[in-house]
C-alpha cells in the first residue's frame, strides 16, 4: 500500500478579492498548501438590497479556516495607517514563506513585499510585458489578441514589472466575451500557480526580466467607454462589444436611454437604395428581426443579443418588438 505524498511544506498567504483570485486560493487549498492568512478588500454593498457583502476570496477564506484581514490600505504612514499597522501584525503572526497576489485592488508597498520569506508571487492575467495594468482581459480582446495568458510574476514595486516565473498561453477565440475568457484563464492561473509554490518549496524557481520591447497598458475600464461609436469600423465595434461583457456592457443610444448590445456581427452591407453611403449608425436592415447598423469604413454589424434599460437580456428579435427601428433611423 504506497503512503499517500507529504503536503508542502510553505506557509502560503492569500491577497485577492473577485472570482477569479478566489479560484485561485481553491487550487492552492486543494493542492495541500497551508494558507493561515486571506487578505481582501473590505466588505461592500451588493444586490438590490445593497446589503454589505464578503468578496469570494474572504468567503473562500472563511472556509478554509484562515485568518482574515481587510485592511482599507496597507500604507503605514497612510490614511489608514492603522489598518495598515494592525494587517503587518497579522502577516508577522502568520509565519508567511510566500505571499500570492491575485486581483486584489490595493498597491503593496514595499513592507509587503518583504515580509515573506520568499516574497510576493502574482498571477496576472496576461503575457506580460504586453498589458501591465488593471484590464488586461478586456484590453486583449479589445485589440484583437490572437492569445493571451497566464504570467506568474515576482512582486517588485513596480506596476506588474516584476521577474516572471512561470507563463502560459491561451488562444483568444473569435466569440470570447471577457467573461467565457476570464473563467478559462482563471483555472489557468490556479494551475500555474499551484506549479510555481511547488517549483518554489523545492528552489527550482527561475526569474526571468520582463523585456523592454512591448510594453503596453491595460488601463481600468471607464464606463463610459462602453457607449458605440459607429464611426468605428464594424469589427473594431464588435470587439468591444465581446470585451466590455460583463462589464460596463457596449451600449447604443435611443432617445434618452442606452440599450445594452450583448452580441453582435460583422455582416456584409446591404446594397444601398441610393449613391449615397450611409452614415455611421444608420439602420439598413432590420431584416428578419436582425438589426443591421451601418459602421465606419463601409461595414455594418447586426445586433444579435440586446437588452432595454431595467430589462432582460433577449435575442434582438424581441428587442424590436418594445423597442422598433425603422430603415434608414440613425442611432445616437
Amino acid at each position: 500500500m504506497s503512503t499517500p505524498a507529504p503536503a508542502p511544506a510553505l506557509r502560503v498567504g492569500f491577497a485577492g478579492t473577485p472570482e477569479f483570485a478566489a479560484v485561485a486560493l481553491q487550487a492552492i487549498a486543494d493542492a495541500g498548501f497551508t494558507v493561515p492568512l486571506v487578505l481582501s478588500q473590505p466588505d461592500r454593498p451588493a444586490g438590490r438590497g445593497m446589503k454589505l457583502t464578503a468578496s469570494p476570496v474572504k468567503q473562500l477564506g472563511l472556509g478554509l479556516g484562515a485568518a482574515i484581514a481587510q485592511p482599507q490600505g496597507l500604507r503605514l504612514d497612510g490614511k489608514y495607517a492603522e489598518d495598515a499597522a494592525a494587517a503587518r501584525a497579522a502577516i508577522e503572526a502568520a509565519a508567511l514563506d510566500v505571499l500570492v497576489v491575485a486581483a486584489y485592488g490595493l498597491i503593496l508597498p514595499a513592507w509587503v513585499l518583504q515580509a515573506p520569506r520568499l516574497g510576493c508571487l502574482n498571477i496576472h492575467g496576461s503575457l506580460l510585458p504586453r498589458w501591465r495594468g488593471a484590464a488586461p482581459i478586456h484590453r486583449a480582446i479589445e485589440a484583437g489578441d490572437a492569445q493571451t495568458g497566464i504570467t506568474i510574476m515576482q512582486m517588485d514595486e513596480g506596476l506588474d514589472t516584476g521577474d516572471m516565473l512561470l507563463v502560459a498561453a491561451e488562444p483568444i477565440r473569435g466569440d470570447d466575451s471577457t467573461g467565457v475568457l476570464h473563467d478559462r484563464l482563471a483555472a489557468l492561473g490556479g494551475r500555474l500557480v499551484v506549479q510555481a509554490l511547488h517549483d518554489a518549496a523545492a528552489g527550482r524557481l527561475q526569474r526571468t526580466v520582463q523585456p523592454e520591447a512591448g510594453v503596453t497598458y491595460a488601463h481600468k475600464i471607464a464606463k463610459a467607454e462602453g457607449l458605440i461609436d459607429w464611426s468605428q469600423p464594424a469589427a473594431v465595434i464588435e470587439r468591444r462589444v465581446r470585451a466590455f461583457d460583463p462589464f460596463p456592457g457596449a451600449s447604443l443610444q435611443l432617445g434618452e436611454a442606452a440599450h445594452k448590445v450583448w452580441r453582435a456581427r460583422v455582416v456584409d452591407a446591404p446594397a444601398a437604395a441610393s449613391a449615397a453611403a450611409p452614415a455611421p449608425g444608420q439602420v439598413l436592415s432590420v431584416a428578419g428581426g436582425l438589426p443591421v447598423i451601418a459602421c465606419g469604413q463601409g461595414t455594418a454589424l447586426a445586433l444579435i443579443d440586446m437588452q432595454r434599460p431595467g430589462g432582460k437580456r433577449q435575442p434582438a428579435s424581441a428587442w424590436l418588438q418594445a423597442q422598433p427601428l425603422a430603415m434608414g433611423q440613425t442611432l445616437g
